[in-house]
């Protein structure tokens, strides 16, 4: 089967390198422009050129996916099959080319989390299982046939970061499945139940803001559904403290939410709405991060003391 790869991330990674080792052909990789990143606006290549580079692969960054220059230097690939993980939603014209079509590997269990932010929206809402799934691409977005899907649990302890990590390498795996099965003409599309739809949205910094009036596992699950990045975070005085993972704990009868109500040597307990909870590992605004028997050590705060919005 010859292949173009769409990507851009890191989680398009390990999709992009075991389907080289398998026995199909990438003609060629597409990913996003250079941009300039950090504090210094140093203009850095994608992960996914970066690796397509170390293959011997040829690149393209179009600016513009509609150009018609880009779309007859798809055509001239003579592909069949583009497939587009972690990348930019394809015009219809781009979608018409390859023989066999564009499929899509997204981080959910379609149609549920709908969206740019999957494993973000599983985890901030408490589910127990999320997974991948791989359909075909069509004008609406996330809404094609479904080809294949692998489930996995949500762990209590799973944060964004290695729930991003552990999905993004069952998604190599699953594709070159997917592929030879397309190729052998093996496989049978399942529409997908648009009336179980679910979004996840694009998130925002702001959104990571700490409301402690609300339950203990609600804040446990923004923690995780944001770290390591962008954070959930809350105020002590005029300090921003990010936390990056915790466990929420049923108790407490302080009526002052975001109050510290416990302050061990090697532990801190905060009240929430309905609970207490128990950061794990914090950030203070530009340090590293810290395991919390590291961060009080150098943290002066008491019982009583409050975090604040």
């Amino acid at each position: 089967m010859k292949i173009v790869f769409m990507g851009t991330p890191e989680f398009a990674l390990p999709s992009l390198k075991t389907l080289a080792e398998s026995r199909h052909q990438i003609l060629a990789v597409v990913t996003a422009m250079d941009a300039e990143k950090g504090r210094g606006l140093i203009v850095q290549e994608t992960p996914v050129k970066t690796l397509a580079k170390e293959l011997n692969l040829p690149v393209f960054q179009p600016p513009d996916l509609k150009s018609p220059d880009f779309i007859r230097q798809m055509k001239d690939l003579n592909a069949d099959l583009f497939i587009v993980v972690a990348f930019r939603i394809l015009p219809v014209d781009l979608l018409e080319i390859p023989r066999y079509g564009a499929i899509n590997l997204h981080a959910s269990l379609l149609p549920k989390y709908r969206g740019a932010a999957p494993i973000n929206w599983a985890i901030i809402n408490g589910e127990k299982e999320t997974g991948l799934t791989i359909f075909r691409l069509q004008a609406r977005v996330d809404t094609g046939d479904i080809l294949f899907q692998k489930k996995t649990a949500i762990l209590p302890e799973d944060t964004f970061g290695m729930l991003y990590e552990k999905l993004s390498c069952l998604g190599g795996e699953s594709l070159v499945r997917v592929v030879n099965e397309i190729e052998e003409k093996r496989l049978e599309p399942i529409p997908q139940r648009h009336e179980l739809a679910t979004q996840a949205p694009k998130i925002f910094p702001e959104m990571g803001e700490i409301d402690w009036r609300k339950g203990a596992l609600s804040i446990k699950n923004l923690i995780h559904g944001l770290s390591p990045t962008p954070g959930a975070y809350s105020f002590f005085g005029k300090k921003r403290i990010k936390f990056l993972s915790a466990v929420a704990k049923s108790g407490g009868n302080s009526k002052t939410h975001g109050a510290i109500v416990i302050r061990k040597k090697n532990w801190l307990g905060i009240q929430t709405g309905d609970g207490i909870l128990f950061p794990k590992e914090v950030q203070s605004e530009g340090k590293k991060p810290l395991s919390i028997d590291e961060f009080l050590r150098g943290y002066q705060g008491k019982v009583g003391d409050i975090f604040s919005r």
